[in-house]
């Protein structure tokens, strides 16, 4: 039988132990706070920054558990956050704009794409040397409300044309799809992100990128919530910005290239099963990710880029009007806590 002087010890013994056990440990699950992620498509590598926190376990240690969900193009993500089905999504600047007009709250406050990933391709052989030689034709889609859409509506606005007069829209699906309505002559070119002429070439389809120089600097698809979640979860959304920069960090070391194609590969093994076409998206999805000025940090918004999208809208009637709140769209009052100090 332990006499008191060492039953105390021994407890004083075990709680000790504990302690040192529990300062160890990483969170408990259920001490995790739950947050699920809407994107636009089910591709991994666009995401790796993400994909790669999770592998990582950079979210769990800003005390996040995060699981993914896949729509089909922004405007479901949208929906899908608006309605409470998410609680961060990954939409295009265009369709975000479109819904703050019609009174959703929404907000980008985190700048994935700081380079454009949006384009209009033609074939390699194809004649056109200038946009207005589109004049006519049918440009194919993904899908319908893509951001890729909107983009590719402004460039063409810009170029003096108008959709439904001088060109059409034709949702025709991404990779085989699109490939085919190419070889077939239903289309003359392909709106499209910066996947698309990787896949369209392992597809036997050789394209070129036919985006005028003034358009190459447009912003991309950013992580967004509503402002009701944001001001309800402001350390969600500071821990979910942190872990992502460590993420993209993570993944512009040429050190850790094997790392992130499996990181991606364990979140779509479909995606991981033509290993050419995976690591050719990577080197181009890796470029688009890198701030366009570093010494902004990652993640921040350029009000001069959210005017010039806001601008080329309206110009191509994607927007009514200017918004009379544009600065409202996005944040950049978390950029500083993402980038300070921050390693992998």
């Amino acid at each position: 039988m332990l006499t008191t002087t060492r039953r105390t010890a021994l407890c004083a013994a075990l709680t000790t132990a504990l302690c040192g056990f529990i300062a160890a440990t990483p969170l408990h699950a259920q001490e995790l706070k739950q947050v699920t992620v809407v994107l636009p498509h089910p591709g991994a590598i666009g995401h790796f920054p993400m994909h790669v926190a999770r592998c990582e376990g950079y979210f769990e240690k800003q005390g996040l558990n995060v699981t993914v969900q896949a729509v089909d193009g922004s405007g479901q993500v949208i929906q899908a956050i608006a309605a409470g089905q998410g609680d961060i999504g990954n939409p295009g600047p265009g369709p975000l704009l479109s819904a703050r007009a019609q009174g959703v709250d929404v907000v980008m406050f985190y700048n994935h794409f700081a380079k454009s990933q949006f384009g209009i391709l033609v074939a390699q052989d194809a004649p056109f040397k200038e946009l207005t030689e589109l004049k006519g034709k049918v440009i194919g889609v993904g899908t319908a409300d893509g951001a890729e859409v909107s983009f590719a509506r402004s460039m063409l606005t810009a170029a003096g044309m108008t959709e439904g007069t001088d060109y059409t829209f034709l949702p025709v699906g991404d990779s085989g799809p699109a490939a085919v309505a190419f070889q077939r002559g239903d289309i003359s070119a392909y709106a499209a992100a910066t996947a698309d002429a990787a896949i369209l070439r392992t597809r036997g389809m050789e394209v070129r990128d036919f985006t005028p120089e003034a358009f190459q600097g447009f912003f991309g698809n950013g992580y967004m919530a509503t402002r009701a979640y944001i001001d309800a979860n402001p350390d969600v959304i500071k821990g979910f910005g942190r872990a992502l920069v460590q993420g993209a960090i993570f993944g512009s070391d040429p050190a850790n290239r094997e790392k992130v194609l499996a990181c991606s590969a364990k979140a779509n093994p479909q995606e991981a099963e033509d290993r050419v076409m995976l690591e050719a998206l990577f080197d181009n999805i890796r470029l688009r990710v890198q701030p366009l000025d570093p010494s902004k940090g990652w993640g921040y918004y350029s009000p001069e880029a959210w005017k010039a999208w806001e601008d080329s809208l309206v110009a191509s009637g994607g927007l009514k009007a200017p918004l009379p709140d544009l600065d409202k769209a996005y944040t950049s009052e978390f950029v500083s806590y993402w980038n300070e100090g921050v390693n992998p």
